[in-house]
């Protein structure tokens, strides 16, 4: 099993998120910035896989502010060694598809062919209604909404990246779309140096295009999908290769999506698939949920519930909620009981990946760091043999 840290990530906290526009106190963002660097570092030191942003725009609430996940994927890869760095994700339906592979290739050159490449749909339609209308103005679409705006969402998402995988794997791209057209129309081109050295053009038209540079690792960077819910977002995964990473949900929504999974990719249960999950180590339980209760459920309630996450927690036939901490559902107590919590985890579902979310700024930062620490050192000995 490999852990990723996963951030918001997070400026300022819960108290100075409750004064209200904390996002724009631009020292409690440099702040961040140091925090994050020491967190990372710890985690490239101890063997952590590596570490994952998110993108979104405008959170000036101060969740979440994650303009651009490469950036601040260079910025960490910049100071430390080992540890790869990754998105979870980019949000396909609102980019131009060859400035993410051009983005991300330059990442993988500038990493040491340390960057994974991670691609989200999109939800909040504050800022994707507003950053996609010079694209295709597709809208967010929030977690199990299915309507039009849902499958033109989803159509967008499927079109731009098949042209970043060809962009990474073809020397020379051309495609035809619902969305966008490479190269646009009858666009001219005749520039000597590009007929004697270049490649692309016929009889002074351009018609196709190089996206370089290519990344390092081939054929492409891992890529994963955060946070994949449905069946049929898992079968698109498993079709294109995808590590789809779940968000909390209840067990038998989660073993289901792992044999929809393995039964499209034809590998074995749980290849190919991660979760996310809340980590919060402390020396006694009630300390640890009394920590948690500041962070993972603060930002929980009063962010991503409205937003219809915690529907997927309930049980499909009852409707009562699942109980996070007996189903492993979330890592939070002593060494011991997150031990426990995560050999429960494996037991009933033997994934490969865990993206640790991080709540930093609303955990102090020392223990954030104790909680990477002693996640690393005393609980991952402890069920790496389940997880081998």
């Amino acid at each position: 099993m490999k852990v990723s840290l996963f951030y918001l990530p997070s400026v300022g906290s819960k108290t100075d998120i409750e004064k209200g526009r904390v996002g724009l106190q631009g020292h409690l963002y440099d702040q961040m910035l140091h925090d994050i660097t020491g967190q990372a570092r710890l985690a490239d030191d101890l063997g952590y896989d590596s570490i994952s942003f998110t993108e979104h725009h405008f959170h000036v609430e101060g969740f979440e502010l994650s303009n651009n996940p490469v950036l601040l994927d260079l910025y960490i890869a910049m100071q430390t060694k080992r540890l790869r760095v990754g998105q979870l994700g980019i949000v396909l339906p609102s980019q131009n598809p060859l400035r993410v592979a051009e983005d991300i290739a330059m990442l993988d050159h500038m990493s040491g062919g340390r960057a994974n490449a991670g691609f989200a749909r999109g939800y909040q339609r504050r800022w994707v209604d507003i950053m996609a209308q010079q694209t295709h103005g597709i809208h967010g679409a929030l977690p199990h909404q299915h309507d039009e705006i849902d499958n033109a969402n989803r159509a967008a998402f499927e079109e731009n990246f098949r042209i970043i995988k060809q962009a990474w794997t073809q020397d020379f791209l051309s495609y035809e779309g619902k969305y966008w057209r490479v190269p646009p129309g009858e666009t001219p081109w005749t520039l000597d140096a590009t007929a004697k050295w270049g490649g692309g053009v016929e009889n002074g038209i351009v018609r196709a295009v190089s996206v370089v540079p290519k990344p390092v690792q081939k054929p492409h960077p891992p890529i994963f999908q955060p946070f994949a819910s449905s069946e049929r977002s898992i079968r698109w995964c498993a079709q294109e290769g995808v590590t789809a990473i779940l968000p909390p949900l209840h067990p038998s929504l989660e073993h289901q999506l792992c044999e929809v999974y393995a039964e499209v990719s034809r590998k074995p249960l749980g290849e190919g698939m991660g979760v996310l999950r809340d980590i919060v180590i402390a020396d006694s339980d009630d300390e640890a949920r009394a920590i948690w209760r500041e962070s993972g459920y603060f930002c929980g309630h009063e962010w991503f519930e409205p937003f219809g996450f915690s529907k997927g927690l309930d049980d499909p036939k009852t409707g009562e909620p699942a109980d996070l901490w007996s189903n492993g559902l979330a890592f939070v107590g002593t060494v011991d009981t997150v031990t426990r919590q995560v050999e429960h985890l494996l037991k009933r579902l033997p994934i490969r990946w865990v993206f640790a979310w991080m709540y930093n700024g609303l955990m102090p930062h020392d223990r954030l760091m104790k909680t990477i620490e002693l996640f690393w050192t005393k609980v991952m000995p402890r069920v790496s043999n389940m997880s081998a």
